[in-house]
């Protein structure tokens, strides 16, 4: 964590800007990168620096132009997990998704380790970011947004679909679904908490097994009579607006607008596509972060929700078994990005009161939600709108 923090900001665990967990990249250390790539020359300037967690980025100004530096420290991602996620992105722009530009470095290269850090950087994508400073759990700007958000996610599912490569080993925040996709959660969950030493040591100190008896397997119950309908596909696994790129701002209040890129593929892995959905579902239309605000009397967007499946089951429409179970899935479909972040909050940055807030606030917090009213009524907009019952 070298380097000086400066003005630089980052998203942290609430609404507030925090300090990050990570300095923010420097001059000297992006044309020290650079030389890898000896087609783009020299950075004059630093233009900008992300307040994305979990890693640092920037903008540069050099010779060939503004280009997207993004730093990962090697416990996080190594050049291998990177590459996870850049195969992945190659193969979507072959099947026509707009995607990432990712630019070939030295020897054919897309990631570099130099010291403790990997390295990738892009080309500027096209579209507006006018989600730019905004935290996942926040809604869409619109309904418009909304429904163009899920025409391009079914898009990039049917292009997924010719994607082979298998699940990503265990790494650091991926959202992965080998828990309850499972038929045994109990084993499942112990297997994956067992494969990362800090996860493990930090649960023996809580009531996990008790926590996930009580509050997660009669959810899983649930789920359990439509895991059959779930086909196996690599997906987004963090389909929030502040992951894509848009159209004119100027579209924003009527049903032009569109994504024009999709970015950040770094909690991919191969789940599926009711998952994927749920997971925007969660992201999009549910304010988690206002919970505690008593001037809000709802947190939730059933017509975002409505007009986001509306838009996705224009391109792919739902099967009723995946309905089924994408109803079934949103009150899960959080819980082992929630154990990845716990193991990078205790593991990585040494934050036991971040990993205390992602076990109690995120993991169980989020599930219990589900079974109090506002949430009961969610899923039951959900099940209306889907299985068409009521």
């Amino acid at each position: 964590m070298s380097g000086s923090i400066g003005e630089v900001q980052a998203h942290g665990m609430g609404t507030t800007l925090v300090r990050p967990d990570w300095a923010p990249i420097q001059l000297e250390e992006a044309n020290r990168l650079l030389v890898m790539y000896p087609q783009l020359g020299e950075a004059l300037e630093l233009v900008w620096h992300s307040p994305r967690p979990f890693s640092s980025a920037t903008i540069a100004e050099t010779t060939a132009g503004r280009l997207f530096i993004k730093r990962h420290h090697q416990s996080v991602r190594d050049a291998e997990g990177l590459m996870e996620e850049h195969h992945l992105i190659a193969h979507l722009h072959s099947q026509g998704i707009p995607v990432s530009n990712i630019i070939v470095g030295a020897g054919g290269h897309t990631a570099f380790e130099l010291d403790e850090w990997t390295y990738e950087i892009h080309r500027l994508a096209q579209g507006f970011d006018l989600y730019r400073d905004a935290v996942s759990w926040s809604p869409f700007l619109s309904v418009a947004h909304a429904h163009a958000a899920g025409e391009s996610l079914a898009r990039m599912h049917l292009a997924a679909e010719s994607y082979t490569a298998p699940p990503r080993p265990p790494r650091m925040l991926v959202s992965s679904f080998s828990i309850f996709g499972s038929a045994d959660p109990y084993a499942a969950m112990s297997s994956y908490i067992a494969e990362r030493k800090a996860l493990s040591d930090y649960m023996n100190t809580r009531s996990w097994k008790e926590d996930l008896e009580s509050v997660l397997m009669p959810l899983h119950k649930r789920l359990a009579p439509w895991l059959k309908e779930l086909k196996p596909l690599w997906t987004h696994n963090d389909w929030h607006a502040s992951n894509l790129l848009w159209s004119n701002p100027a579209d924003l209040g009527n049903d032009l607008a569109w994504v024009e890129t999709i970015m950040d593929f770094g909690l991919s892995d191969r789940t599926n596509a009711v998952y994927d959905l749920a997971t925007a579902l969660e992201r999009n239309t549910i304010e988690w972060l206002a919970m505690d605000d008593s001037r809000r009397q709802d947190i939730t967007h059933p017509e975002q929700a409505a007009a986001l499946l509306e838009g996705y089951e224009s391109v792919r429409p739902l099967s009723s078994g995946e309905s089924a179970a994408l109803v079934a899935m949103l009150p899960l479909v959080h819980v082992e990005f929630a154990l990845s972040e716990i193991d990078y909050f205790i593991g990585i940055v040494g934050s036991l009161a971040n990993a205390d807030l992602a076990y109690d606030t995120f993991l169980i917090g989020h599930a219990k939600w589900f079974s109090e009213e506002a949430g009961k009524n969610f899923l039951d907009f959900l099940e209306r709108r889907l299985l068409h019952v009521g």
